[in-house]
């Protein structure tokens, strides 16, 4: 099978999982905004942006390192075992201690009535990260399918328990229904926002419950000599993690402490959170590409065309990457009308604007990634995401005091580019790829005239469409002798 038609038909499988369960997910936002106030929401933005933290620390990149070993080692199922083992030690000991210390944590981060959501997303964290090497052992088998159907379990089994808590709960007992008794066992009003996170930890148990097959049938050893090659190859990884991490999610917990007094922090919090959803489109592609891409980066490294292939991998990935932006931005008035009336607000349109083009750099960047995962050298890759960070990081304390949650799109956006900048320029030093520059800058300016020529205008959403198909019209055009000359479709 042609290699891109194969990493193709896997980022379809990928997305099934991805885009349709998290596009389900996404619906989500909107029960959420209309049942909680902006404030309450707020608590949810800024929590799972802790979580973000603790699964990177949690994983310490033995998912990457867990790629490239059972590519290298002649045991493959050693280097699974040894993951297994090592995740299991951390994760288990990472949550006796979080609930040793619940206590001083919850006072810590503000949340001293609430000191068993501290608990509860210890398990959340702990449980993920264990399920993760099991998902990273079905990507590596290509088991695609496999791997879609427990995603899917998960995110209906969370769907479901929100509806269940959130909506049927508080029915039933206003209702008097027949399943009253039931309801008042399980269900509590002083929770609120809490279900949220009871659902999520629900969902996690019954998604490690599906993986134990894969689990069980380890080999159970544990290689010290494998173990410290991956720890090696791993830890620039994880500070990379960590450091990215800071950029995707630091602008949530710094709005709490540099907003101006006059605003209220929850409140903008929620806010941003709720723009922020706005642009997962774009970033669901980007994750099921990734869930994708890397095996298949890995595997083709060895054959004699690979360096072409990444290359148009990176060409088709840019052209998806427009059409997405171009979409969300043109069809903003229809995607903010989900989050309810508490949640538009004047700056929503230039935030989301900002946030997708941000997430268009980092979708690059993390194929340009694939040079220091190669090379071996991913110590670049945490020097790379520290400079990322360290420009996130002034960009908010500059940018919050004077212009709020959008100082915060516009560090990150500046983050991803700067990023996106220097990974091409070590990528030309260390593992030259022939990326066609011309055809992604014309499709990237083409891309961007088109978003200036909508937001300074008027026209009616049928001339917008047009302008879209416009832009695919364009696209066509361009890589249709490609197409014709290889009888073959390539990526999307």
């Amino acid at each position: 099978m042609n290699p891109l038609k194969k990493l193709a038909s896997q980022t379809a499988i990928y997305g099934l999982s991805s885009v349709v369960g998290r596009l389900l997910n996404y619906l989500l936002v909107p029960l959420y905004t209309r049942y909680f106030l902006p404030e309450e929401y707020g608590v949810v933005t800024e929590l799972y942006a802790y979580v973000a933290f603790l699964v990177i620390i949690l994983t310490y990149g033995l998912e990457t390192a867990f790629f490239r070993f059972s590519q290298t080692e002649k045991n493959n199922r050693v280097v699974f075992s040894t993951s297994l083992i090592s995740l299991l030690i951390t994760s288990i000991s990472f949550i006796i201690l979080m609930f040793v210390f619940s206590d001083n944590i919850a006072n810590t981060i503000g949340y001293s009535n609430n000191q068993e959501y501290v608990k509860w997303f210890a398990i959340i964290i702990g449980l993920d990260a264990i399920s993760s090497i099991s998902f990273a052992k079905l990507r590596a088998l290509n088991k695609a399918t496999r791997f879609a159907l427990i995603r899917l379990v998960n995110i209906f089994v969370n769907i479901g328990l929100n509806l269940f808590f959130i909506i049927y709960c508080p029915y039933a007992i206003e209702n008097n229904l027949q399943s009253i008794d039931f309801v008042n066992s399980v269900y509590s009003s002083s929770v609120g926002v809490g279900y949220i996170f009871i659902a999520n930890l629900l969902a996690s148990v019954i998604t490690l419950l599906m993986l134990l097959p894969e689990m069980i049938n380890s080999v159970w050893v544990f290689d010290k000599r494998i173990w410290q090659k991956m720890m090696v190859y791993a830890a620039p990884l994880l500070i990379a993690g960590l450091a990215g991490m800071t950029n995707e999610t630091i602008d949530r917990i710094l709005l709490k402490y540099l907003l101006p007094e006059n605003l209220n922090a929850s409140r903008e919090i929620g806010l941003y959170g709720a723009f922020y959803k706005l642009s997962i489109i774009m970033i669901l592609f980007i994750q099921t590409f990734r869930f994708a891409a890397e095996p298949f980066y890995f595997a083709q490294e060895r054959e004699k065309n690979s360096k072409k292939i990444y290359a148009d991998v990176m060409k088709y990935f840019v052209i998806v990457l427009s059409i997405i932006f171009l979409i969300v931005t043109t069809f903003y008035d229809f995607f903010i009308k989900f989050l309810g009336s508490n949640y538009h607000d004047d700056r929503g349109f230039i935030v989301v604007s900002i946030l997708l083009l941000a997430n268009f750099f980092l979708g690059i960047y993390y194929n340009l990634s694939i040079w220091f995962k190669l090379t071996e050298k991913t110590i670049y890759g945490a020097y790379i995401a520290i400079f990322g960070a360290l420009i996130t990081l002034a960009g908010n304390y500059i940018l919050i005091p004077i212009i709020g949650f959008i100082g915060c799109a516009i560090a990150t956006l500046a983050c991803y580019f700067l990023m996106t900048v220097v990974s091409l320029y070590l990528c030309n030093t260390y593992y030259p790829i022939p990326y066609n520059y011309k055809r992604l800058s014309t499709y990237f300016l083409f891309m961007i005239c088109i978003f200036f020529i909508l937001y300074y205008t008027n026209f009616a959403l049928i001339f917008n469409l047009l302008f879209i198909i416009s832009y695919v019209a364009f696209v066509y055009y361009l890589e249709r002798p490609k197409i014709k000359e290889t009888k073959t479709p390539k990526l999307f």
